[in-house]
């Protein structure tokens, strides 16, 4: 996929910058937890790709005194976009949510395909459902990486930014799986999720089809679930967590690993007193 340069926000502020080349940017700081306490400020954030980062992206981003940048792309997504700017000082992690192949088929046919490959690939609903099925996968297949960013955040890598591509999907999960182990409401992490489509954050694919209807608004109605950020793909996640483990709490503790103490440094080092 590539990303067109996002455009400013028309109420920037602490939390959303006037970023050139980044897209999608955020501090979740704020997010207020079930025993009345807040994600702290300046901790946590969030973003699209950095290998689109003008200089004085890159500044900003540096004066934010991050110790880790996750990136959650696959070598596919790290060969169309660009490795990640350097920033002094802050140590890169990659942590591929996907496979290095995965969907390579599919994204050529979004990327080139004709109207009839689209239509036979994503009409009737198959685009949100290909969404909610890469959300489920995730969840039950990557609790070893999810076990290992939150382990890292509770040790030693805070401030911490997660980013994939669009900063939606892998970014996305990474941070409500972050987010639920710190006991943050489910309703504020939804509310933070559906923050990724808002029109200046959204990933814009480029078409590279020659055909006359290569950008047509059916084109784009069949693909824009494919980049869109939506409660259902969320539910779906969350959903998936409470068949397969029963509760948030086997979650974290079966599925991820996470003891309690670890969890409760963790939540030191994110939270509000």
């Amino acid at each position: 996929m590539t990303q067109q340069i996002s455009h400013a926000s028309p109420h920037p502020d602490h939390t959303e910058p006037a970023l050139t080349g980044v897209r999608n940017f955020r501090d979740v700081g704020g997010l207020p937890t079930v025993d009345g306490r807040q994600v702290r400020p300046g901790v946590l954030f969030r973003s699209g790709h950095l290998a689109h980062a003008t200089a004085d992206d890159a500044a900003f981003l540096a004066s934010l005194g991050l110790h880790t940048v996750f990136d959650f792309r696959n070598a596919a997504d790290i060969k169309v976009e660009g490795p990640d700017v350097a920033l002094p000082g802050v140590r890169n992690v990659n942590i591929p949510l996907t496979d290095p192949a995965d969907g390579a088929e599919f994204w050529a046919m979004v990327h080139h395909g004709d109207l009839d490959e689209l239509r036979a690939a994503l009409d009737q609903g198959q685009a949100a459902g290909r969404m909610i099925a890469s959300y489920r996968t995730i969840i039950t297949t990557r609790t070893a990486e999810h076990a290992r960013v939150l382990t890292a955040l509770a040790t030693e890598s805070v401030p911490a930014l997660m980013h994939c591509a669009a900063g939606k999907d892998r970014a996305g999960l990474s941070i409500a799986v972050t987010l639920l182990a710190v006991g943050v409401t489910p309703e504020a992490i939804e509310a933070d999720y559906l923050k990724s489509a808002a029109a200046h954050r959204r990933y814009k694919v480029r078409r590279h089809s020659d055909a006359a209807d290569a950008m047509s608004p059916e084109v784009l109605e069949l693909i824009g679930p494919l980049f869109d950020a939506r409660a259902s793909y969320l539910a779906a996640a969350f959903e998936t967590i409470e068949e397969t483990w029963g509760d948030t709490e086997r979650y974290l503790t079966e599925g991820l690993g996470l003891a309690p103490e670890l969890r409760e440094r963790l939540r030191t080092r994110l939270l509000t007193d």
